[in-house]
């Protein structure tokens, strides 16, 4: 095999995407930071029973494991940093109260999320914690809205549903562990004979509202249709009307959805839980909502909602962004042209100094301007 051969779903970053993801990365964190979220950056390796404590199958199935040379014990390499922000607001930070932090950066995942994906995202989240209203969950779809907006996403879709809906309509119903599963794969996807078949023994009300949350996807008319098909479920009624709420509160700038049968994604997910859509992309952009259990397995069980999206997957559906004009410069041991190029740099400007026998190219900068000796002075000129 080649030396240069990458593994499935690995691959370099060239300059030019390099550089839009870079400038994304930036942008996101500095929206993140108008919010009052400051920045931690999790270690890429931890023991196994931190990393996964409380996640579930999907994201244990996701991690590589190896073991540690220096204490012997089992280590998992990230494929995901809710779990590992949560351990920091719990056991590090340890603040009374509400805390807001967020992240950027590389995670690894045995296999690709959905077809054409990396394995190494660049994943960017933000987590709240502390407060257990909706002003908390509220507050993270608005700023994964602006992050995604700030990456001049056209179009995006909120879809809204929340765990606590096919919860209520399981309670009493004494069931293992692999049967809820299950239960929630077919829900996920919509699997009308395999919910048929794993509920057959399940009491006539929670069998119904169960296959009735089959058919409770769409716009806000959706919400008026659980309340009737859920009537006997007063827990689910008090979540339909919260999901609502938030609707209202995003409607005017966005496109809002529901989908109460929605249960993808990772064990910890507590209560609402919301992901973006765009037309250009098969899988949701963002992932979010509330996980009010994550940071039990650290002593600490905070009430969190956050949200987290691959900035390698949000490069591919926007726009690439004007590259910054630069200046081309001969290359020349005078002292005045030197001292020109560090003032012009230190100002922010893009120099490249054509090195000798060279060509003056620079593929990722355009040149819009030159720098000349004009009467013993350097100075700036068009380049045409």
């Amino acid at each position: 095999m080649s030396a240069w051969v990458l593994p499935d779903h690995i691959a370099d970053v060239l300059p030019s995407e390099a550089r839009h993801i870079e400038e994304l990365r930036r942008s996101l964190l500095d929206v993140a930071a108008t919010y009052g979220y400051e920045l931690v950056i999790p270690p890429l390796m931890e023991y196994l029973e931190s990393l996964l404590t409380g996640t579930g199958e999907a994201l244990d199935l996701q991690t590589f494991k190896s073991v540690d040379q220096i204490s012997g014990r089992t280590v998992g390499i990230r494929a995901d940093s809710t779990q590992q922000v949560a351990r920091i607001d719990a056991h590090l930070l340890n603040r009374a109260g509400v805390t807001r932090l967020c992240y950027c950066g590389v995670a690894l995942h045995t296999k690709p999320e959905r077809p054409y994906a990396s394995r190494e995202p660049l994943q960017f989240g933000a987590e709240v914690y502390g407060h257990t209203g909706l002003e908390a969950d509220l507050e993270a779809i608005e700023l994964a809205l602006d992050c995604v907006n700030k990456a001049s996403v056209t179009g995006p879709i909120v879809v809204m549903g929340d765990v606590r809906i096919a919860r209520s309509l399981m309670g009493g119903v004494m069931l293992s562990m692999d049967t809820l599963r299950n239960v929630h794969s077919a829900l996920a996807a919509k699997d009308a004979s395999s919910l048929a078949a794993l509920t057959r023994d399940f009491p006539a009300a929670s069998r119904a509202g169960l296959m009735a949350l089959l058919e409770l996807y769409g716009d806000s008319a959706v919400l008026s249709q659980a309340r009737e098909r859920l009537a006997d479920f007063p827990a689910a009624l008090s979540v339909i009307d919260e999901l609502e709420w938030l609707g209202q509160q995003i409607g005017d700038r966005v496109q809002v959805s529901y989908d109460l049968a929605d249960l993808r994604g990772y064990a910890y997910y507590s209560g609402m839980r919301f992901t973006i859509y765009v037309d250009r992309c098969n899988d949701a952009l963002v992932r979010g909502g509330r996980y009010d259990e994550v940071g039990a397995a650290f002593g600490r069980n905070r009430p969190a909602a956050g949200f987290s999206l691959d900035i390698k997957q949000l490069v591919t559906v926007v726009a690439q962004r004007a590259l910054q004009t630069a200046i081309l410069a001969p290359w020349s041991k005078d002292d005045s042209l030197r001292e020109a190029i560090r003032q012009l740099r230190a100002q922010g400007q893009v120099v490249i100094q054509a090195l000798p026998g060279s060509a003056s190219e620079a593929d990722e900068f355009r040149c819009s301007q030159k720098l000349v000796l004009n009467q013993g002075q350097w100075q700036l000129q068009p380049l045409v």
